[in-house]
């Protein structure tokens, strides 16, 4: 059984998170991550005579979040741990215009060769339970840091604008309420995301009748 000192220990050492090192090669994974997002909105602007990528975004978690994934995912809270099982440490954001868009911009990183695809996560065919909307790709990509290649592992998001948008809404409103009435607020935010996801929809076909005159 862990006695107190002992889970004091396990959470002092997910304080490498916070370290410099650790620190600089994540913020150099989100860089590198976000110049080819934008590269590949860029290839995709040529080709389609519009802009694809709306924006982007990136982010570290901090400890007291990777605490509780481990907590919620049943592991032992360790830095060991944590790199291993924990796939979203690392994250970056893209929004995209439309839904078509998201595969597309996919497509261009699954040929980036400097870019390894280690997992898709399907959330937009196949939503979460919650109605969550969105395409994860788990990657690792190479930082060049104290005179060495270190293969960094990070997850991006792709999604809509309106994806964007109820799963802003959804974490602000659940998250803040007590177990009752966050279930009955997820039930009707289930209900809207279907919404988000017509409306997805009808925004790429009004866009190829524009497009078709």
């Amino acid at each position: 059984m862990m006695t107190g000192e002992n889970r004091v220990m396990k959470h002092q050492d997910l304080r490498k998170f916070q370290s410099s090192s650790f620190q600089i090669k994540s913020s150099c994974a989100i860089r590198m991550l976000t110049a080819k997002l934008q590269l590949a909105d860029a290839e995709l602007s040529l080709k389609l005579g519009r802009n694809v990528l709306v924006h982007t975004s990136g982010r570290i978690k901090t400890v007291e979040s990777i605490l509780a994934k481990c907590r919620k995912k049943g592991y032992e809270p360790t830095y060991e741990n944590a790199m291993e099982k924990i796939n979203d440490i690392i994250g970056v954001r893209a929004v995209c215009s439309f839904e078509d868009d998201v595969y597309r911009m996919a497509e261009i990183l699954y040929t980036h060769k400097d870019l390894k695809i280690i997992k898709k996560k399907d959330y937009i065919k196949e939503p979460k339970s919650s109605g969550y909307r969105s395409l994860h790709l788990i990657v690792e990509l190479p930082i060049y840091f104290q005179r060495e290649t270190q293969w960094v592992r990070a997850e991006i998001q792709l999604r809509t604008p309106a994806m964007d948008f109820w799963a802003g809404v959804d974490h602000q409103l659940r998250y803040k309420k007590g177990k009752k009435e966050a279930i009955l607020i997820g039930e009707e935010l289930k209900q809207y995301s279907q919404a988000v996801a017509e409306l997805d929809q009808k925004m790429v076909e009004l866009r190829k009748r524009i497009d078709a005159i």
